[in-house]
């Protein structure tokens, strides 16, 4: 009974080690981070209100008087404000729904939240 128990007990550690360095490698890669390539810098005027405008901001999304989501995402505040949730739901490809977004629109949107989201 003894041997049987200390068989249980090195799988058991085995499968947990075996867990924690799956994990540990899987968050140095980030597969949804892989296309985003943000060696440009990105501006809010010039690269991420075009997308906000032509993706989000529209009737039935998050155009005015929206209840989705963050809301309406029809301003910079109002886009700045929901800056994470924005990142998170481009990145993991939830949004825009019904659409998809090119790589650029994604650099465009993760590169300028990950910038600090400046209003210029």
């Amino acid at each position: 009974m003894k041997l049987n128990s200390m068989k249980i007990y090195i799988s058991f550690i085995i499968v947990i080690c075996t867990i924690i360095i799956a994990c540990s490698k899987g968050s140095s890669t980030n597969p949804m981070n892989s296309s985003v390539d943000c060696s440009t810098p990105k501006t809010f005027s010039t690269n991420a209100a075009p997308v906000f405008q032509a993706k989000c901001a529209l009737s039935g999304c998050h155009g005015s008087g929206s209840s989705n989501g963050p809301g309406e995402l029809t301003t910079y505040q109002q886009i700045f404000n929901a800056r994470n949730d924005i990142r998170n739901a481009v990145i993991t490809r939830l949004m825009p729904q019904g659409g998809s977004l090119t790589n650029e629109q994604l650099s465009s949107i993760v590169c300028w939240i990950d910038n600090g989201a400046p209003n210029n």
